[in-house]
């Protein structure tokens, strides 16, 4: 079944303490609301539309990255009218397919809640996930205490899926004498659809206090895969005057040759960033035959594998880069090149690492032939 995802991004915050608004506050060193974007897309959303309140474009331009598929869309006063807006925007010639709507502030969402709502659809018109209430509930009745029965009771969490021709129909039959209704399953409830409720996730967590911030810093780890990748690449010497190293001009009484401009340290990065998300070489994905790439910058190579790694929601935490010659020297020009990378990589300085090394004179690297790099990187990756 073909789906997409809104994902509602559009509230004011206003009991979430100073600062950004929740979707633009940094979690783990992204923004809360890059999370849930990047679980829908591994989840395999078709289209994602992140609805956002007026003049937050920009944040969420920023979010978003390069993370292919994603509409963003302005939203209403109230949710549920972000989340018609968010409907809206979806093409009509997707009618017959699931829509799951996810308020932003639920971070941790996966891909596994997704796949599981989604099975649910055929028999029903709407799945969401609930936790059965586990806390003894009271309410004050002429100024005391009395205890309810929680017997039947649930949390009802998010995304919660539905055929997206029921959740617009539903929508439409909303009148406003039906006042504000709480989630999407309340307005499809209350056109006659049925609902099932899924085991629900105490991980599906609402971020709405400012206390709640800590909690999800703290949880944030074990969200993440953390993978650790290396890359090798050697030139031989040719006729030139100077040689690019991690994108570095160096002069030198030779070049090296190769089909692109032959940066060893950008090569050898390329391919750790690569081998972090199973990815293939820089071979495969920039092959020496196409002319295309003769003589070409080799940052355009990392800038794809970089993106390749966005695009499947990880993040770049470091990298370490060795180069093996005898000549040219490098320690003259490691800050440029750290600063090169870091700006390339759009990472602190540091958590980049440039260092040099020789075989002692030995084999084709000793003997003045070429040169080598070996280069590691450290990517984390939704969980």
């Amino acid at each position: 079944m073909g789906w997409s995802a809104v994902i509602v991004a559009a509230g004011a915050s206003s009991r979430a303490g100073d600062g950004p608004k929740k979707p633009w506050r940094s979690l783990g060193r992204r923004p809360v609301v890059a999370w849930s974007l990047a679980a829908m897309a591994a989840a395999g959303a078709e289209r994602i539309v992140l609805v956002v309140a007026e003049g937050d474009e920009a944040l969420a331009a920023e979010a978003i990255g390069g993370l292919p598929g994603v509409l963003v869309v302005t939203g209403g006063a109230t949710r549920a009218l972000s989340v018609r807006k968010g409907l809206a925007a979806l093409p009509d010639d997707d009618s017959a397919s699931a829509v799951l709507v996810h308020d932003a502030a639920r971070p941790f969402v996966r891909a596994a809640h997704a796949s599981a709502l989604l099975a649910a659809l055929p028999a029903a018109d709407g799945a969401a996930p609930a936790l059965p209430v586990a806390d003894t509930l009271k309410r004050i009745e002429a100024g005391s205490t009395v205890t309810a029965s929680r017997e039947g009771l649930f949390r009802a969490q998010t995304p919660q899926a539905f055929g997206l021709r029921t959740l617009r129909a539903a929508y439409a039959a909303w009148s406003e004498a039906d006042g504000e209704p709480t989630d999407d399953a309340q307005v499809v409830e209350r056109a006659g659809g049925r609902v099932v409720l899924l085991p629900g996730d105490p991980m599906l967590m609402k971020l709405t206090y400012p206390e709640d911030f800590a909690m999800a810093e703290a949880l944030a780890g074990a969200q993440t895969l953390t993978r650790v990748a290396q890359g090798f690449d050697a030139h031989r010497f040719g006729p030139g005057d100077h040689v690019t190293l991690c994108g570095v001009a160096i002069p030198h009484d030779k070049a090296l040759a190769g089909h692109s401009d032959a940066d060893a340290g950008l090569h050898a990065l390329t391919d750790a960033l690569l081998g972090a998300i199973g990815d293939g070489d820089i071979g495969q994905h920039f092959p020496p035959s196409d002319p295309k790439w003769r003589g070409a910058d080799s940052s355009v190579f990392v800038r794809d594998a970089l993106e390749r790694v966005r695009q499947r929601g990880g993040r770049l935490v470091n990298v370490d880069v060795t180069l093996v010659c005898e000549r040219p020297k490098i320690a003259p020009h490691r800050q440029a090149m750290r600063e090169r990378l870091a700006a390339l990589l759009e990472l602190p300085l540091d958590a980049v690492s440039v260092k040099a090394t020789t075989t002692e004179q030995m084999g084709f690297t000793g003997r003045g032939e070429g040169l080598a790099a070996q280069a590691v990187a450290v990517v984390q990756l939704p969980a």
